[in-house]
């Protein structure tokens, strides 16, 4: 058996503000709308990933999603365009990351990050 997929499901009463959020800062497209379940993607192939952790890193919170990006600054001007809060960041670690925290709508602590 292989995972083929890994998807995340985020619950919200109100699905437009956040498939907004996502689609506005890291160019995510929707490739299914059901009304009630609204499903995005980018146009690339990624290998599945889940990640376990104690902490996030420097002493930080655990994200609840970690996006990589290949351009942390577009990222960065997107969230502030959005209107959201930067709550870690943004910061290089000793682990050859740059990175930022920020929270989606729905509270989620999203990690956007790019290997350095």
């Amino acid at each position: 058996m292989q995972v083929k997929r890994i998807v995340t499901n985020l619950a919200a009463a109100d699905v437009s503000k956040v498939t907004q959020f996502y689609a506005e800062v890291l160019g995510l497209e929707v490739v299914m709308d059901q009304g009630w379940i609204v499903t995005l993607a980018a146009p690339t192939k990624m290998a599945p990933q889940i990640s376990i952790a104690s902490e996030g890193g420097s002493g930080t919170a655990v994200p609840e999603l970690s996006v990589e990006v290949d351009d942390l600054d577009e990222a960065l001007r997107r969230v502030r365009a959005f209107g959201a809060d930067i709550e870690y960041g943004p910061t290089s670690e000793p682990w050859h990351v740059r990175r930022f925290y920020v929270r989606d709508p729905l509270g989620r602590l999203v990690n956007i990050l790019v290997h350095e």
